[in-house]
């Protein structure tokens, strides 16, 4: 059962493996590569992910045709998207919290790899409704 504590955790290592990713390739290289680090850092770390699944959109019970693809969800509770870029914009935010609204997952995170420090600067959380009616432990 997903709770808000594993979710933390979880969040924790994921932001943690980002971070691993960071120390070893350092900033500004193709979001694509750090994709790809990331995905190895976290199958080393026995953590389970889908990569580029499409989010599906469904209005009035139909299924609409959707080219979204969330970066990774993880552990299926958890939507990460990845970022290369000099300065996030609300559009990111729109993106992460869209991807948890349609896939029903309760947390996300944006991480830019194109800061000097992931955890200071380089990192967003969002949580949403679903997240608030999960137990605690």
């Amino acid at each position: 059962m997903v709770t808000k504590a594993y979710l933390e955790k979880l969040t924790y290592d994921v932001i943690g493996a980002a971070i691993e990713v960071h120390k070893e390739m350092g900033p500004s290289l193709l979001e694509s590569i750090y994709q790809k680090c990331l995905e190895h850092e976290l199958g080393l770390r026995g953590i389970n992910f889908v990569s580029q699944m499409t989010v599906p959109i469904i209005y009035k019970g139909i299924t609409l045709e959707s080219e979204l693809r969330a970066d990774l969800i993880v552990e299926n509770c958890l939507i990460v998207e990845l970022k290369s870029v000099q300065e996030l914009i609300g559009l990111f935010d729109a993106q992460v919290i869209s991807y948890m609204k349609l896939t029903q997952k309760p947390k996300g995170i944006l991480i830019n790899f194109c800061v000097s420090n992931i955890f200071k600067e380089g990192q967003k959380t969002y949580v949403n409704h679903l997240f608030r009616t999960l137990p605690e432990k």
